[in-house]
């Protein structure tokens, strides 16, 4: 929020700056930035002329001497025709800069030497004016700083205010905040304006239908008023903030929300139809046109201000362009409403609408300053574009807002949570400096918090209040008491943490998206209409357009991810992410949230002068990385036929431990990538590392290095080309024995000279022993042993 000092300084009585920016920073307003918005006067200082003669060689010059407060007068030349003896004068010496960055330095005028310069108005940066110097009507001392005697400018604090705290987005809060700090008065501005003899409940009718959301509304109506320009002062106030002038009856309702907090609306009251104003619940099918022009369609869930035939103003977000006021307006509605804060919000992000009002209607209003504020509103209105108030305002009540009105406190709670000594006196009096009464009973302290403060609800966050007043920075630090034990992790995340390093030494890059489905995201993935993938859980209030339902599975995240990448010419896009699913349960119960780890891998269209120029196909890249992950994860997998529907069917495996399906690897499918606008070939895989957490984990251990020489053997056999390969390759490991090192499939052949149905793997078997070298006789048996245990148990022949 943009403060500007000087206003701030009519609410309340202000320190120096950087005590009030340091102290506010220290009690939760951080001020983010502190703005000089005029002319840099540093340089300048307060002189007086003590004598003023003519040139002696120039007709249109005078030779002034001039008291900077540092000894001697100076002698200054000056051209301006109203300089005088006896004035106080601004001054720039020698060695120094005007604001616009000229040196001034001591020059010889007509034979004259001149030590300095007295400024005009246009020099020193404050206005246009430079026919004469800037004469100061001030007593300060010659020598003074100019700036402590003249504003050059507006100082302004940018403070940045917490969600919790809607109680400061207006200069009365921060007045409020000012005072608890530093004490002094809290001076308001008048708010009760004169009143005429007709009443505004002759005006209008007000009528509350949806009181859960609208807790109060008051109108103020104000006769006779005409609209136009601003007058200066207003313009001023509202640029200081960085709010843009309109008109008189516009700026004073955007003055008085700067002021109060409490947005407030202005209706041209002859255009409500029958006089009303009805607070409800758009039907379906209705539209409104909003003052920047749009026609929007309505919800059903947006609450809306209506008169007798249609909306006029979604409620906390923006009026209406058929009611809006114009020179041509006479009579003057002014609106002042509490709305529930939850509907405010819904309505402005489903409609794109962030205003000034909805921010401050989304924290929560003083519904205590609903109606002074109104009654603000119409007294400066009545001032400045003429007119009469209306006698009374017209206040309509809803359902109660929610709320808290009393917490019970115990003092002795106080030092417990801070580490302090406080009085409980003094605890009385801090809470009392943010307008909290706090009466002793003999359970502790019946506190009473202010209908403005919506953020206290329990005892901490007035012991909260205490520390804020009293001083996080006078808190001591202790030593905690207690031994602390440390956390052990949860075996997931320790398998999460593996699962991440792992993929990153892989050279993949660890993304994170919103878990949120796309419309036809689960169609493009070829998804059959019964994979329960298709259950999903619905958001009521989606952050991004057009996806409201909840991730069920990470891949469209994935290509979605991808498909930006390309369109950005990403070459080369090797990325993975980890995260929770959703997936429905049961009516009113949590949904169940798996977590999985996907990854994605594209290769570029040249290779690197280091990479081969044949690479291995891409479903062995992504097979070698999901392998390796495995391994890491500490997990005895096999990779085995099968697949999902969004992956090539011949190039895809089933990811098992234990024989329990864990994941999937595999080449995306042509027809997903082109649902998905991806031009270049990708491999993907996914895990359930949940699932995996629950498999028990592959028996760990080393063996010495061998020193001995090892022994290759190949074998080439003839199987159903159904058959898995494996499972052959895991029948091979238990047959061989301990002596066989690794096996490896590395050729498979089908066609010419290979019976229809059968294909031909060929296996290459590494044997060794730790103690000695292996005999051929001894590894020709291994060989027979493996040969004979394919032809019985898979049918295998031989070649």
């Amino acid at each position: 929020m943009k403060v500007p000092l000087r206003w701030l300084g009519e609410w309340a009585d202000l320190p120096s700056l950087e005590t009030l920016a340091r102290r506010l920073s220290l009690g939760g307003l951080l001020v983010d930035e502190i703005e000089r918005r005029g002319p840099d006067l540093s340089a300048a200082r307060v002189g007086r002329v003590v004598e003023r003669s003519a040139h002696p060689n120039a007709d249109r010059l005078s030779l002034c001497r001039v008291d900077l407060g540092d000894g001697e007068p100076v002698a200054i030349v000056c051209g301006a025709p109203n300089v005088e003896a006896g004035q106080t004068v601004a001054v720039v010496s020698p060695g120094s800069s005007l604001p616009d960055g000229t040196e001034v330095k001591r020059a010889k005028i007509r034979g004259v030497t001149s030590h300095g310069m007295i400024c005009s108005e246009r020099e020193l940066g404050l206005g246009a004016e430079d026919e004469g110097i800037l004469v100061l009507d001030s007593d300060a001392p010659p020598g003074s700083p100019l700036s402590d005697v003249i504003e050059a400018g507006e100082t302004v604090l940018d403070i940045e205010i917490t969600p919790n705290r809607g109680d400061c987005v207006s200069m009365l809060g921060i007045a409020r905040e000012v005072r608890a700090h530093f004490g002094g008065a809290l001076r308001l501005p008048p708010c009760a304006p004169r009143e005429g003899a007709r009443p505004a409940a002759a005006d209008v009718r007000i009528e509350i239908e949806d009181g859960e959301r609208c807790h109060r509304y008051a109108g103020r109506v104000v006769r006779g008023a005409r609209d136009g320009p601003s007058p200066d002062w207003l313009r001023r106030k509202l640029e200081a903030a960085d709010v843009r002038s309109i008109s008189t009856v516009v700026d004073v309702t955007n003055l008085v929300m700067l002021e109060f907090g409490q947005p407030l609306h202005a209706f041209d009251l002859a255009k409500l139809a029958g006089g009303e104003i009805r607070v409800r619940r758009a039907a379906s099918g209705e539209r409104l046109c909003t003052l920047d022009g749009q026609l929007r369609e309505l919800s059903t869930d947006d609450l809306v201000i209506a008169d007798a035939d249609e909306p006029i103003a979604l409620a906390g977000v923006m009026g209406g362009a058929a009611t809006e006021v114009t020179a041509e307006t006479r009579d003057v509605l002014i609106e002042a409403a509490q709305f529930l804060p939850s509907s405010v919000r819904r309505t402005a992000r489903r409609h794109g609408l962030p205003s000034e009002s909805s921010y401050r209607f989304e924290r929560g209003v003083d519904p205590e300053g609903v109606e002074r504020a109104a009654a603000r509103a119409a007294l400066l209105i009545a001032e400045l574009a003429g007119g009469e108030v209306s006698a009374g305002a017209v206040v309509a009540l809803g359902d109660p807002p929610p709320g808290t009105s009393e917490i019970l406190l115990d003092p002795a709670r106080v030092n417990r949570l801070l580490g302090t000594e406080i009085p409980a006196d003094e605890v009385r009096e801090l809470l009392a400096r943010v307008e909290i009464d706090a009466i002793p009973e003999r359970q502790g302290l019946r506190c009473q918090v202010p209908t403005y403060r919506t953020d206290l609800h329990r005892y901490q966050d007035l012991i909260e209040e205490v520390a804020r007043i009293w001083g996080y920075d006078r808190i001591p630090t202790t030593t905690p008491a207690a031994p602390l034990q440390p956390i052990l992790p949860r075996p997931l995340q320790r398998l999460i943490e593996r699962v991440q390093d792992c993929l990153c030494a892989a050279g993949l890059i660890e993304t994170m998206t919103f878990p949120v489905l796309a419309a036809g995201d689960l169609d493009g993935l070829r998804l059959p209409p019964d994979d329960p993938r298709r259950a999903t859980v619905g958001i009521q209030n989606p952050l991004v357009e057009g996806a409201n339902r909840l991730s069920s599975t990470p891949i469209p995240a994935l290509l979605h991810l991808l498909r930006q990448n390309r369109s950005r010419q990403v070459d080369r896009v090797r990325v993975f992410q980890v995260g929770h699913v959703f997936a429905p349960r049961a009516p009113n119960e949590l949904p169940d949230e798996p977590c999985l780890v996907a990854a994605l891998v594209t290769r570029g269209q040249d290779a690197h002068l280091w990479e081969p120029r044949d690479p291995v196909p891409l479903f062995f890249e992504i097979k070698g990385i999901a392998e390796r992950m495995m391994e890491a994860a500490g997990a005895d997998a096999t990779f085995r036929g099968g697949g999902e529907p969004y992956l090539h069917p011949g190039a895809c495996n089933e990811i098992a431990v234990a024989g329990r399906r864990v994941g999937v690897v595999g080449e995306l499918h042509p027809e997903v990538a082109r649902h998905f606008e991806i031009d270049c070939p990708a491999g993907l895989f996914e895990v359930d590392l949940g699932a995996l957490s629950a498999c028990p984990p592959g028996a760990a251990g080393f063996r010495e290095v061998s020193r001995h020489p090892s022994t290759r053997r190949d074998i080439a056999v003839l199987l159903d080309e159904r058959l898995p390969a494996g499972e052959v390759l895991e029948a091979i490991r238990k047959t061989a024995g301990p002596h066989l090192m690794g096996v490896e499939l590395f050729d498979r052949y089908e066609g010419e000279g290979i019976p229809e149905g059968q294909v031909s793997l060929a296996f290459r078997m590494v044997f060794q022993r730790p103690d000695r070298t292996l005999k051929d006789q001894e590894v020709n048996k291994l060989v027979d042993r493996v040969v004979q245990m394919l032809a019985s148990r898979f049918g295998g022949e031989q070649r």
